[in-house]
């Protein structure tokens, strides 16, 4: 294998707690950045196009997420294998890994963009999304997904890099198609006058620089990960693996959000689009807690695999413990920071007190004590990074969504707020935490015993 690049990071040598932090902290910009570019859509819209379009975007979220989960998993595990790869200096491999997870992305992408245009309609009705936001809601729906295909090309190709320590290079793409969909944004919605329309065109049009960038830095690697379009095809042992691990990866996602639906749903039952706007500007802001979280998960996942990889299995438990440490206390700091400063960031939103105090009633049951969805987040990508795909998304769909949608249908109905709505947040990450503890002790188990007896 070539000399080793000078963005990537070591990742079975040296300190786990340096290495993962330097690892990280690109990740969890490029994630700040993501949602402070998604932000703006938000901000712009509300500022700008008023309270009915800001709803209108706000009522997609869910709904989107659900039908962009699977090829996310997907992306999942293509990382996991080509990171596994590398530490087992396997080149023919990673260069069979790369072309089949880029040719899963066109081909996934295509098929989200046809599916995500015709179902937008039905499904915001099967959401009960208000009267009058759905037109704004199947407008913008359908742009968006117009341009998935070049969203999911981007993510299987950020997942490419990351999966050999690069996580630099796609905080610069990320930068500068933010730059982009903000300057858009701005001239779309202000002088145009094009609403939900033109933030929707503009994320399109920066998805598709974002996937541009991404392509061209992999024509050109000098590794084996070198993009080339005439070699473009699917390896079926490879895409079974990327599959096995991401298929599951990405139905939990599916589910996760599906749940999520059925919570936006209930929100819409109030039939306020004061409600639907107060919570879609709380869950902009909430998501900005995330970003070490995501940070720490994605190295909990390439750095386990690589370490499988290289035999260093070792270092799995320590892997685990040391992204735990640091997703619980920035998922603590930064819940803490959103909702203590929280009224000052909705103003960012909306000029209207109202929509400001249901943000902030969101910002409280769910954003404060999000550390608790960390956890189970960290046990889970340990669990996927070991090759453990399967017994994790079962697991969630019980302590998940088995959770919250019978909290959802019993609870609710007996005490109809918005406070009993988000409660199932904190309740449903407690017991999924307590049970995917227990699992992964029976992976990294398994997982020790299948290497002694091979």
């Amino acid at each position: 294998m070539s000399s080793k690049n000078t963005q990537t990071v070591d990742m079975i040598n040296g300190s786990l707690l340096k290495n993962t932090i330097i690892f990280a902290v690109p990740l969890m910009l490029t994630q700040f950045l993501s949602i402070l570019f998604n932000a703006a859509d938000t901000i712009v819209v509300g500022k700008f196009a008023g309270e009915i379009a800001l709803a209108a975007v706000g009522a997609t979220g869910s709904l989107c997420f659900l039908l962009t989960s699977l090829f996310n998993g997907l992306s999942i595990g293509s990382n996991v294998v080509i990171a596994r790869a590398f530490g087992s200096n396997d080149e023919e491999r990673i260069h069979k890994a790369v072309h089949t997870a880029m040719m899963i992305a066109i081909i996934g992408g295509i098929c989200l963009a046809i599916v995500g245009f015709f179902i937008a309609r039905p499904m915001l009705q099967i959401m009960s999304t208000p009267a009058d936001i759905i037109d704004l809601s199947v407008l913008y729906m359908r742009i968006y997904f117009v341009g998935a295909i070049f969203m999911v090309i981007y993510n299987f190709g950020a997942s490419i890099l990351r999966s050999k320590g690069d996580t630099k290079r796609p905080l610069y793409f990320l930068t500068i198609s933010g730059v982009i969909n903000v300057v858009l944004n701005l001239i779309f919605v202000i002088p145009l006058q094009m609403s939900v329309a033109g933030v929707a065109l503009a994320t399109a049009i920066a998805q598709l620089v974002a996937s541009v960038l991404v392509c061209r830095t992999l024509m050109n690697e000098n590794d084996a990960t070198r993009l080339e379009l005439n070699k473009l095809a699917i390896d079926k042992s490879i895409a079974l693996d990327i599959i096995r691990i991401g298929v599951p990866a990405g139905i939990q996602g599916m589910m996760f959000s599906l749940s999520n639906v059925v919570i936006q749903s209930s929100i819409n039952s109030f039939d306020s689009s004061i409600i639907v706007a107060g919570n879609s500007a709380g869950a902009n802001i909430e998501n900005f807690v995330y970003i070490g979280m995501i940070g720490f998960m994605n190295a909990t996942i390439t750095f386990t695999s690589q370490n499988i990889g290289a035999g260093r299995l070792d270092r799995v438990k320590k892997i685990l413990w040391t992204n735990m440490w640091l997703t619980i206390v920035s998922g603590v700091l930064l819940g803490a920071g959103v909702w203590y400063f929280g009224e000052f960031l909705l103003g960012f939103y909306t000029d209207e007190s109202i929509v400001v105090e249901v943000g902030m009633i969101r910002l409280l049951w769910v954003a404060l004590p999000i550390a608790l969805n960390g956890i189970l987040d960290i046990f889970v990508s340990s669990m996927r990074g070991m090759g453990y795909s399967t017994i994790p998304t079962v697991m969630m769909l019980i302590g998940i969504c088995g959770v919250r949608l019978l909290w959802l249908w019993t609870v609710f109905p007996m005490n109809r707020t918005l406070e009993v709505i988000y409660m199932c947040f904190p309740v449903s990450w407690t017991v999924t935490s307590i049970i995917q503890g227990i699992m992964w002790l029976y992976c990294h188990h398994k997982l020790l015993k299948s290497h002694v007896n091979a």
